[in-house]
């Protein structure tokens, strides 16, 4: 039977991914397909007539922002493909047996394709990525060999894209990118005041005056607490650090939870990973902070090791070295474990959460 719906009315559920605590059922109106317009056609480059692939479990928010609206509003055909296990050749080889055009996936799968040898990949116009921070030994890589920028994009369950590296402008290795112009985001310290350009502070979205932003999320699932919360001062609080630097760009930090307090210093994970993950023998890497009496915090590196490699006494000092002589003394790695796996939600993000309670 066909039902009347207004724009406002609830449309969608998704569940966060858990990263840094239970998931929340995070409820989206009939605004959320349209808002994933610029998604698609700016970020993604899915074009009339083209095919977009997007990597994502259909239980994860990204499903939506590359299987689904977007695509179909620019004109764009979607690939679906049930990977049982994932495999870099199997993957290529979908790619280039139907002609794919714009590809999007977690930082992971990048990291693996660069890993295990990128082939050819003739019908590829564009290639994006988010979810994670992606390492610029990877975007280095895989530009090299395919000449296609790796595009990174940001934002979260509870919104449509917020930042990335859009169509018309040169990628940033690293960066976040720059504002979507649907948004009206600023960076906030802890008073609610914007901070100076270089200067770290939360990314927040400032609704219009006439209303709730479209795109932004409705409400929590039975958690009207934590709804209001987010929403505290008359903006959305993402939870995420970040700054932007002089030519307008913005750069992930971390989340605030994640974030690493070590002799007065804060430390964002994310770039001593980026450090670590040049090493050959490191294929993924997670760095937490962990109770010290001497400096409150000490920075913990938790890796997998690659192929070939040994998690042995003697490479764990190697990494030290070599990581530490790229950092300042106060980002030094002090503590490392070596692990077959990383614990991860279903959306592939590692959860830092779980490795500091082990």
């Amino acid at each position: 039977m066909r039902v009347e719906t207004s724009a406002s009315d609830p449309m969608i559920i998704y569940f966060t991914s858990g990263t840094t605590g239970y998931p929340k059922g995070v409820i989206h109106d009939f605004s959320y397909p349209l808002a994933h317009i610029v998604t698609a056609k700016y970020w993604q480059q899915a074009e009339d007539g083209g095919l977009h692939f997007t990597v994502a479990e259909t239980g994860w928010a990204k499903a939506s922002w590359g299987k689904i609206y977007g695509q179909w509003l620019v004109g764009s055909a979607v690939m679906v493909y049930d990977f049982d296990n994932f495999e870099p050749k199997q993957l290529t080889a979908v790619i280039n047996r139907y002609g794919v055009t714009s590809f999007c996936a977690p930082p992971t799968v990048y990291r693996y394709l660069v890993r295990k040898g990128i082939p050819d990949m003739p019908t590829l116009k564009h290639a994006s990525t988010a979810g994670e921070m992606l390492a610029p030994e990877v975007f280095h890589k895989f530009t090299e060999r395919t000449g296609l920028p790796l595009c990174e994009g940001y934002g979260q369950t509870e919104t449509t894209l917020l930042m990335a590296n859009f169509k018309g402008r040169q990628a940033v290795e690293g960066s976040m990118g720059t504002i979507s112009p649907f948004y009206d985001i600023e960076l906030r310290d802890k008073h609610g005041r914007p901070v100076p350009v270089g200067e770290i502070g939360e990314v927040v979205i400032v609704p219009p005056e006439h209303g709730r932003q479209p795109g932004v999320f409705s409400a929590y699932l039975d958690n009207d607490d934590c709804y209001r919360h987010v929403w505290r001062g008359g903006v959305y609080h993402t939870g995420d650090a970040a700054y932007k630097d002089e030519s307008g760009h913005y750069w992930f930090h971390g989340r605030f939870d994640d974030i690493i307090k070590t002799g007065g210093f804060r430390v964002g994970p994310y770039e001593v990973e980026n450090v670590l993950m040049e090493h050959p023998a490191v294929v993924e890497c997670s760095v937490i902070g962990v109770p010290d009496k001497l400096r409150g915090q000490a920075i913990k590196a938790v890796i997998v090791v690659g192929e070939g490699y040994a998690p042995t006494k003697g490479l764990e000092l190697e990494l030290k070295e070599f990581s530490n002589r790229k950092l300042a003394e106060y980002k030094w790695v002090r503590l490392v474990e070596f692990v077959e796996e990383m614990p991860k939600t279903i959306s592939g993000k590692i959860q830092k959460s779980v490795q500091r309670d082990s």
